[in-house]
């Protein structure tokens, strides 16, 4: 498996590249030309759309928006080029998603990661290329970014939401050791898998001092782990990519601590991505949406092949299956980890149990967490269907919006994971990225124009610009005609 390439000479290189996609930009009329009227609050510009999160999900819908002339803001708590997970605490060799989805190209192929690579590797690099690396595929999200223009505002907290009934959202935000409040007409939530929560711990870890564990998606440096031995709980690509990271760094032993007395082998997520879903989820009946949702999370997706083997190669890595964790306490400097086959003495503990759809975890929407629809609200399921993830998420419109009782909360839109089981992947994940941009920026720019109707109907009443100037032909003296043709 090829995971780097050197560059090549036979390679056009990037500024060709960039001169194309300058040329499609110029084919495609993007950016479109700007058509909302500008409104202010207050003495300040309202925004029409405020991103929070610059990650892929963000530029793809700043490109979306572009489309349809609407220039959006985006804020973003990290600095510079660090932006979403990939550089940060993902630790991956390698992206799951196969080399040739388009992800946030948005239908130009200039601007997709393929074109990206042969203009720098060339086209046999590319060949040889298994799955995109991951540090790779930030380098080409900065460059992604930096091409577009996108209007990314860098170490912006959110530290709070205020939808209002006039359509306005207020959003406090720090930055540069102030708060000041930004207003927006639409604000669009773009944070990612854990958008609306954070990392799940699990019960048995409650009590237990931090310098004895951490969890999968925490930043921390593996270094230290150097000499230690080391559990990791799970068996999903976290914990893989946490156990293969500890043992690279060094660590005297990783066991992994499995409940499963065998590892899934299916990826029923990747089954599921055809374009009827993709594009029909929100159309599907609420049973439907749940079946197939609480299907791919109990089937649970397998770690990828590349991850476990990077594990696996290790002489000191253990795979302990059937191995639930039941009770973990400290005992002098040591973890001693009770577990369903006995109980394993540890210097360390990595849990890789995922995220949670946890309102309390993200104290920037206390304002709006009470008044959200959530589907548990709206949907009982069967027996033995029961799912606490689908329970939690938000009953969103067909637009991404919240719902709920608070007058304004659906100029807030959610577009991240949680938003799954109402409209399938398509918010998120690489491959349908697109997809969901597009959608949720076509359907905003139709929000504007109803919103706006009588502004826009005055303008097209004083719509002027002439097709014909009156000197283009001249009157025929129609009688005259009218003899000549009898006679």
């Amino acid at each position: 498996m090829s995971t780097t390439v050197p560059q090549t000479p036979q390679a056009p290189g990037l500024q060709a590249l960039e001169e194309r996609l300058q040329d499609d930009f110029i084919t495609l009329g993007w950016p479109a030309k700007a058509w909302i009227p500008a409104t202010s609050h207050q003495g300040q510009t309202v925004h029409d759309v405020l991103i929070i999160g610059a990650g892929q999900a963000g530029l793809a819908l700043h490109v979306a928006l572009g489309q349809v002339g609407i220039r959006p803001v985006l804020l973003d708590r990290a600095p510079q080029d660090f932006e979403g997970p990939w550089a940060t605490t993902a630790r991956m060799e390698t992206l799951r998603s196969p080399k040739e989805l388009t992800g946030p190209a948005m239908g130009i192929p200039s601007l997709s990661f393929r074109a990206w690579f042969i203009a720098q590797f060339g086209n046999a690099a590319w060949a040889e290329l298994d799955k995109i690396p991951r540090l790779q595929w930030m380098d080409y999200l900065r460059w992604y970014r930096r091409v577009t223009g996108a209007d990314v505002r860098n170490n912006h907290a959110v530290l709070a939401v205020r939808p209002q009934a006039s359509g306005i959202v207020e959003v406090d935000v720090q930055a540069h050791g102030s708060t000041t409040t930004w207003y927006t007409r639409r604000l669009v939530v773009a944070t990612g898998r854990d958008g609306l929560g954070g990392a799940q711990l699990p019960a048995f870890l409650h009590g237990v001092p931090p310098q004895f564990w951490a969890h999968s998606s925490d930043a921390m440096d593996y270094a230290q782990l150097a000499g230690q031995h080391v559990g990791v709980v799970g068996a999903g690509a976290s914990a893989m990519d946490s156990a293969a990271t500890a043992l690279e760094n060094g660590a005297a032993s990783v066991d992994l601590l499995v409940r499963r007395t065998d590892l899934p082998r299916i990826n029923k997520s990747k089954g599921s991505g055809i374009p009827g879903l993709t594009h029909g989820q929100y159309l599907l009946p609420d049973e439907w949406k749940w079946r197939i949702r609480h299907y791919i999370n109990a089937q649970q997706v397998p770690p990828p092949q590349g991850s476990t083997l990077r594990v696996s190669r290790h002489a000191n890595a253990h795979f302990n299956l059937g191995c639930a964790v039941q009770r973990v306490e400290p005992v002098q400097d040591k973890l001693h980890v009770h577990t369903t086959q006995g109980v394993f003495v540890l210097d360390f503990l990595i849990v890789s149990t995922g995220f949670a759809i946890d309102w309390r975890l993200r104290p920037e929407f206390a304002d709006i967490a009470p008044h959200v629809r959530l589907w548990g609200q709206r949907f009982t399921p069967e027996a033995g269907q029961e799912d606490a993830e689908l329970s939690a998420s938000p009953d969103l419109g067909p637009l991404f919006e919240f719902q709920g009782d608070l007058p304004g909360l659906q100029h807030i839109h959610c577009f991240c994971y949680p938003a799954a089981l109402s409209h399938g992947t398509v918010s998120g994940d690489i491959p349908a990225i697109s997809d969901g941009a597009r959608k949720l920026a076509q359907g905003l720019a139709a929000l504007f124009y109803q919103a706006d109707i009588a502004q826009h109907f005055a303008q097209l009443q004083r719509y002027a610009e002439p097709e014909l100037e009156g000197h283009e032909w001249q009157p025929a003296d129609s009688s005259a005609r009218i003899r000549q043709l009898q006679s």
